[in-house]
């Protein structure tokens, strides 16, 4: 009986690694999903582009607004941890690199692109601006207007403010900010001089002009995404796409105060942060001429700029890499309800995030994601401990009772219920239960996804070195003894997709023998379902090359720990049933 329900656990292990086969797309090299350098390769030399007229001087041009077909000036950024520029054609934030992040791996790597122009193939850029009343005739600036700068760059330490001049007596300004780290602040004001009341209305916008890619497949969310009024509500590009309602094909929208809006991609995100006491209308929208997503806020209610009086408007705009602490400390500074959950946890969230807490803890004590892993993995031993010992108890009980088991089924071979019944009896005699050695490997379950799913969706996993060639633990192991490990010159890949398999997996399909080879002897398993359960770890081993190596380097260590674990409770309880005997004797 204990051996059907070893065979079992492992058939419903293997199913779940079907599921995942299945189900979630393989861990790979994450890179930027955003459009490669298109206007800022550095902030102190412009490109091709910004010699040809895109340059980062400020405009002085008299016109209130110039002509389309003049090349749009721009202004630098260069802060703590982006560099780009700000487009003066429309006051755009379309040209944003993180300095802190590479596309790969390689010291040759670029800087990872979050904004990149709208006349690029893959533009990702944030618009802002302000809407007129239905019955209000007023010349507003639009994507066209060309903005006057206060100065040439904008850090964390030098504001900027762009302004504009509708030449009715209307005069626009934006004031910007980006603090050390992701969030640029906005402040938008109108100064009327004119004789009429002028009823207006901010939106803020972030827009994509492709459709991306999605690497997460079930396992994290890539897309649309808001919260407002505390409301969770994420979208699918292929829903925006097709379910809005013209003629301004908004798929989405909800009016609530304050919350959050943008684009998420597995660790990027793009987002604008209105005025938390704020009512505004969410929406997401297609712009199908352009083949645009917009996915902002529009506030509803109307700012009336009185003659002779300003109105303004402020919100936050993040473009940048999705820190698990850095959205908790803007969530807590700027009072912006769940933006932790732009990182996508999950529905079991009360458990993952907690694990990646642990793990963090860890890392910044030991310095190292796979130390912190191979720590983690003792931790969870030692709390799992005395369900431990209660399986193995189980397991030796089931074991020394196997000859009565089998003296039963000889009996009542021709009458299974009968069989049944007297094993059941069997088993509540000698307080054995049928499902104590289920009991561990439930509750552990719960951990393994925790540890699956912060590897895969947090990007503090990303490109976390560990000992050896191991050089990002959310991807593959990057070895393949089908090349004997990058020894002969090819990718055995390209011949079938199949052909992979590291020296991680190599590693965890042996500590996975040897773990099994303890719990056979343990269990006393008979010599042609040994033969059975060898073929097993052959089986996991190349599921689990496709696998994080994070993962696999957690497997591995907790296999070493299993089998010792076992061997050590088993020679205790063997030692404990023959003291009785020795007494005996005497």
């Amino acid at each position: 009986m204990d051996t059907r329900r070893l065979i079992l656990a492992t058939l419903l292990s293997a199913a779940v690694l079907f599921g995942f086969e299945y189900f979630f797309p393989q861990a790979q090299q994450q890179t930027t999903s955003v459009a490669p350098p298109a206007v800022t390769q550095s902030v102190n030399k412009p490109d091709a582009a910004a010699q040809a007229g895109d340059t980062a001087e400020v405009s002085h041009s008299d016109t209130p607004d110039s002509t389309a077909s003049d090349a749009p000036a721009r202004v630098a950024i260069d802060a703590p941890a982006v560099m780009g520029s700000i487009n003066l054609r429309g006051a755009r934030l379309d040209d944003l690199l993180l300095k802190q992040y590479r596309e790969t791996v390689k010291p040759d790597s670029p800087d990872v692109r979050v904004l990149s122009p709208a006349a690029t193939s893959r533009a990702d850029f944030v618009d802002f601006g302000w809407r007129a009343a239905p019955d209000t005739q007023v010349r507003l600036p639009d994507s066209q207007s060309l903005w006057h700068a206060s100065g040439a760059t904008l850090d964390d330490k030098h504001p900027l403010t762009l302004s504009w001049d509708n030449g009715q007596g209307l005069t626009f300004e934006v004031k910007l900010a980006v603090d050390q780290d992701f969030m640029f602040t906005l402040t938008q004001s109108v100064h009327n001089a004119t004789a009429q009341a002028v009823t207006l209305y901010p939106f803020y916008r972030v827009n994509r002009g492709y459709t991306p890619e999605e690497t997460g497949g079930m396992l994290v969310h890539e897309g649309p995404i808001s919260v407002v009024d505390g409301r969770l509500n994420e979208g699918s590009y292929k829903s925006v796409r097709t379910g809005g309602t013209p003629p301004d094909n908004i798929s989405w929208s909800h009016q609530g105060t304050g919350g959050w809006a943008g684009i998420t991609d597995k660790y990027w995100l793009m987002a604008v942060l209105p005025d938390q006491t704020a009512a505004v209308v969410g929406s997401y929208g297609w712009q199908a001429t352009k083949g645009q997503y917009q996915v902002g806020f529009t506030g509803a209610a109307p700012v009336v700029v009185a003659p002779g009086a300003s109105a303004s408007s402020q919100a936050h705009v993040f473009a940048g890499a999705k820190e698990v602490r850095l959205l908790d400390r803007y969530e807590t500074q700027l009072h912006v309800p769940m933006f932790w959950k732009a990182v996508d946890f999950g529905w079991l969230s009360f458990l993952t995030r907690p694990v990646f807490f642990v793990l963090d803890l860890l890392y910044q004590q030991f310095g190292s994601f796979g130390w912190a892993l191979l720590i983690f993995t003792v931790i969870v031993k030692v709390v799992f401990l005395p369900l431990t010992v209660k399986q193995m108890r189980m397991t030796w009980k089931m074991a020394r009772l196997k000859p009565q088991v089998d003296a039963i089924r000889a009996r009542h071979k021709d009458d299974p219920m009968v069989l049944q019944q007297n094993i059941m009896m069997l088993y509540r005699k000698e307080n054995v239960s049928m499902f104590g050695g289920f009991l561990p490997l439930f509750i552990q379950a719960p951990v393994f996804w925790c540890l699956y799913k912060d590897l895969y969706v947090t990007i503090e996993m990303r490109h976390a070195a560990f000992v050896g060639w191991v050089k990002d633990l959310s991807a593959p192991d990057p070895t393949n003894v089908f090349n004997l490990f990058g020894l002969v010159p090819f990718d055995p890949t390209q011949i079938m997709p199949f052909l992979v398999l590291g020296a991680w997996p190599i590693m965890y399909g042996a500590t996975l023998f040897l773990m099994q080879k303890v719990s056979s002897s343990a269990s006393n398993m008979d010599p042609a379902q040994q033969k059975v359960m060898m073929f097993i770890p052959l089986l996991f081993t190349f599921f689990m090359a496709r696998q994080p190596v994070g993962l696999v380097i957690y497997y591995c260590w907790s296999n070493i720990l299993t089998a010792l674990q076992q061997v050590v409770i088993m020679g205790r309880l063997r030692a404990a049933d023959a003291k009785p005997q020795l007494v005996e004797k005497k």
